[in-house]
């Protein structure tokens, strides 16, 4: 990507392992019972555009590879290349792999604060939003284009629709950490978070921090 800062590896390996990290410990027990199946979204543009040369990267086994397979376990919002995966764009599996944590992790949180869905368009922000700023990290380390990356950072959710870390903690982290990673020196936004063990820790301070003293 142009102009894109590219991260050294233990920066990437910090922020993906703390993606990893907090999905074990905190989104994935909290996750309803859903169909394991397959499921599948648009084609990637190596198989939207037959002949298309990109450069290949191998995912599997990587840190990369760590965030695919968080979004499985989240197959109400993960929607990948139908066609076989080892030979589909590797920033399209990134891109799809990070809509699916960001939108899955801002309807459980939702569902675990408020005991409701959230409203329709805010998990969906949340997942472009987290396509855009992981999948443009992936696209400056590894060199490679993608047509549909660009497209999703040409048109990024506006703001107001994105939740705060005191909204969402885990979703709202996430977001600001890999808006600009290179600036923020990896440390945590709500550090408070490293302290919970489930989103029942999470719900009982962010309603202490609304109930006057």
């Amino acid at each position: 990507m142009r102009g894109e800062r590219v991260l050294d590896e233990l920066t990437v390996h910090q922020l993906l392992g703390r993606i990893v990290y907090f999905h074990v410990l905190l989104i994935a027990p909290g996750l309803p019972a859903a169909d394991r199946g397959p499921a599948s979204g648009p084609a990637c543009c190596r198989h939207r555009t037959p002949g298309s040369r990109l450069r290949d990267t191998t995912l599997e086994g990587s840190a990369w590879g760590a965030l695919l397979a968080v979004a499985v376990e989240l197959p109400g919002h993960h929607k990948p290349c139908p066609r076989k995966s080892g030979t589909c764009c590797p920033a399209c599996r990134v891109t799809s792999a990070a809509a699916a944590v960001g939108s899955g992790w801002a309807a459980a949180e939702h569902r675990a604060y408020h005991q409701r869905s959230p409203a329709p368009g805010l998990a969906d922000a949340c997942g472009r939003a987290a396509a855009s700023r992981v999948g443009r990290v992936f696209a400056a380390r590894h060199a490679t284009a993608c047509a549909a990356l660009d497209r999703l950072t040409a048109e990024p959710p506006a703001p107001e629709a994105l939740p705060s870390v005191d909204e969402l903690p885990l979703t709202g982290e996430l977001l600001a950490l890999w808006a600009d990673p290179a600036a923020t020196t990896q440390a945590p936004v709500t550090s408070w978070l490293n302290h919970c063990t489930g989103l029942g820790d999470v719900r009982r301070v962010l309603e202490s921090r609304r109930t006057p003293s």
